[in-house]
């Protein structure tokens, strides 16, 4: 008789041969897929040890637990009696083994079936893909029209929701996120003005950094990198609290009630993020200037006075209403983006966790296309 030895927690095999041509296979203790269970290998072994066996049979008076990995094997155990032409006998097997093998075993599958699933052609997976894109669109517009109706009951003072959630989420989006929005900024100021300095040092022309720094943040760097923290931190918490929401069937519950999750949910936090990044936005200006003030006066040796009449007189209106404007667009974008995935967000806690990957991916990209839409049609205005 044969033995493999193994840990007692596992599933054991073994084989004993009551003549040349019958192999009894014992099969004892827990076979479970989450421990690590005897390969199949091992009844090709013996059975490429003792070429003439005919007769094959089961032993299991020390089988104590079994799921579906115990199935798997004496599934392929009986693909290889039938290769070989030997005789199984089931008999030895719990009425309940037995049972789950006939249903398994009831439609054969079909040949050739895992090989044709594997092999998917190109034009296959692209038009998947399309398909997947295009659904993702309509379910993006349809979540922009809900909002958009939503809106127009916040106009009218017809939208349910808290004020309290609203107070709320204006405090995490505004007072709570100028720590980070500040050290970015500025460390964004400095490297604006190193990057001018080298060059501009090279003809005399180092007041012109106060130039760089202050239309580079105020027209863009300043409402894309705020924007973009602001991905980071608060699209991601939308998401995730949303998807945590709909995990729990808060959301639905909503719905039962009759309240809409958009008007209760998804509008005060697009409120909050609309009222809090232009003010960002200007503060973040103002960090960026100060940052390539303190390179200027630091490397450059030029005067915080001059410094800063020169910034002043470069700078317009219209430079600082275009990087408003792009700001709150940028916050609506990260409104929508969070919410959005929160709400396809699947009923696992690990699903929690991709919608929060999903919300800063998403709103990120929009960010960057929405920028460049700007820059063309602010070009195209001439401003």
């Amino acid at each position: 008789m044969g033995a493999v030895a193994q840990r007692l927690d596992q599933g054991r095999i073994s084989f004993e041969r009551t003549n040349d041509s019958t192999l009894v296979i014992h099969l004892s203790g827990p076979w479970h897929l989450q421990r690590d269970l005897p390969p199949i290998s091992l009844l090709l072994a013996e059975l490429g040890s003792r070429p003439g066996t005919k007769r094959l049979s089961y032993e299991t008076a020390e089988l104590t637990h079994w799921d579906s990995g115990l199935i798997s094997f004496l599934t392929n155990t009986a693909e290889i009696c039938r290769a070989r032409g030997i005789t199984e006998d089931r008999a030895g097997l719990p009425e309940g083994l037995k049972r789950l093998l006939e249903l398994a075993e009831a439609v054969p599958e079909k040949k050739g079936a895992r090989s044709e699933a594997s092999r998917v052609s190109f034009f296959t997976r692209v038009g998947n893909a399309t398909i997947g894109y295009g659904l993702s669109v309509n379910e993006f517009l349809g979540f922009l029209g809900d909002l958009t109706v939503a809106f127009a009951k916040f106009v009218r003072g017809k939208a349910r929701y808290r004020k309290i959630d609203l107070l709320e989420v204006i405090q995490e989006c505004g007072p709570n996120a100028i720590g980070i929005v500040t050290l970015i900024c500025f460390l964004v100021g400095v490297i604006l003005a190193f990057m001018g300095a080298v060059q501009l040092s090279q003809f005399g022309a180092s007041i012109y950094v106060a130039d760089l720094v202050g239309i580079g943040m105020v027209r863009d760097m300043a409402a894309m990198m705020t924007a973009i923290i602001m991905s980071g931190r608060t699209g991601a918490a939308f998401a995730a609290k949303l998807g945590t929401m709909k995990v729990t069937q808060e959301i639905d519950a909503l719905t039962t009630m009759g309240v809409s999750p958009l008007e209760f949910l998804v509008l005060p936090r697009v409120l909050a993020l609309v009222l809090m990044m232009p003010l960002l936005c200007v503060f973040a200006d103002l960090v960026g200037i100060l940052g390539g003030l303190f390179v200027g006066v630091t490397m450059l040796d030029l005067s915080a006075g001059s410094y800063m009449r020169e910034t002043i007189s470069t700078l317009t209106m219209v430079n600082l209403f275009g990087g408003i404007i792009k700001g709150t667009f940028y916050g609506v974008l990260i409104a929508i983006a969070g919410c959005l995935r929160g709400f396809q967000c699947g009923n696992s806690s690990s699903a929690v966790g991709d919608a929060a990957t999903q919300a800063v991916v998403m709103a990120i990209v929009m960010i960057v296309v929405a920028c460049g839409l700007f820059a063309v049609v602010f070009n195209f205005l001439g401003i």
